[in-house]
């Protein structure tokens, strides 16, 4: 008979999940990666001052082509493209971390209902539910609710977080009907256990991993959502993200004017920061899925 897992039984699942992880190559090079961007994100304020990225104060020459004083080169206003970088890095890994948090969140809850119920009325409306967000043009409904909101921050965060949310539920709906099937549940079910109770003693801690490694996946989808919101126009203005940069270097006329070096930079930093956690999305999902390895 299945017994329901203990917590000292999750703890060492969770360190041979690590010793596992750490084993695979190219998750440990997007984590090497993700830990780079994410210090410069940390110590952006304390790197670059405020003043060297506004477009009145800044100390450089506009348009100047890399050199020794500046790097990469600088911008319209003469700021420092190394100084947007780094500020960027924490714009764009806030909406992509938090936005992806608001679609795990609700991809979660809504999956786990969904599968936990599913030939009931409940878990019927919330799977279409699902299903209607995953055929739906993602970039349309993106475009109409970031124009309903307006350019903010936090709006950008939320529409992101609505539009993401649908396949981490597909993906948690499906795991939580095997789970469901376990005789576990039963056995809870019959000491009496009420559902809420089975949710989150026996269900949550089953998908948690599931969960993590699909969250891991949305925040590079997240990051480029996010760029392209920007280059629609749809974006915070007052916020400088690698999006940012690219919109406002599109709209300078920096690719017909030649100036590579302020287009170039931000476009590697959103394939870099996608690539590194795709690299360990995927390989959360094959340690936690052993299947895929001996595929």
């Amino acid at each position: 008979m299945s017994r329901t897992p203990t917590r000292q039984s999750r703890r060492r699942a969770y360190r041979e999940t690590w010793n596992l992880f750490r084993q695979n190559r190219r998750g440990m090079t997007g984590l090497v990666i993700l830990v780079f961007f994410s210090l410069l994100a940390l110590l952006s304020p304390v790197l670059v001052s405020t003043t060297d990225i506004d477009t009145a104060l800044a100390p450089g020459i506009p348009n100047q082509s890399p050199s020794a004083g500046a790097l990469l080169g600088t911008d319209l206003f003469g700021r420092s493209v190394v100084d947007l970088l780094i500020v960027g890095s924490r714009v764009s890994l806030t909406v992509g971390l938090l936005a992806t948090l608001g679609a795990v969140a609700l991809g979660g809850v809504l999956g786990i209902l969904a599968g936990f119920y599913e030939g009931k009325l409940p878990g019927t409306v919330l799977t279409a539910l699902i299903d209607w967000f995953l055929v739906i043009p993602w970039l349309v409904l993106a475009i109409v609710l970031a124009a309903i909101l307006g350019p903010t921050l936090l709006n950008v965060i939320i529409v992101i977080a609505i539009t993401s949310w649908a396949l981490t539920a597909r993906l948690v709906r499906a795991q939580t009907m095997a789970v469901r099937a376990e005789p576990f549940i039963e056995r809870a079910r019959a000491l009496g256990s009420g559902d809420g109770r089975i949710l989150v003693n026996h269900v949550l801690p089953q998908v948690g991993p599931l969960i993590i490694a699909q969250g891991v996946l949305t925040v590079a989808v997240a990051i480029l959502s996010e760029t392209t919101l920007a280059l629609l126009g749809l974006g915070d203005p007052t916020s400088m993200s690698w999006g940012r940069m690219i919109e406002e270097a599109f709209s300078s006329g920096a690719m017909s004017n030649g100036y590579w070096w302020w287009i170039l930079p931000p476009g590697i930093c959103v394939i870099a920061v996608t690539l590194a956690f795709s690299l360990v999305g995927y390989a959360l999902e094959e340690v936690l899925n052993p299947r895929l390895t001996e595929r």
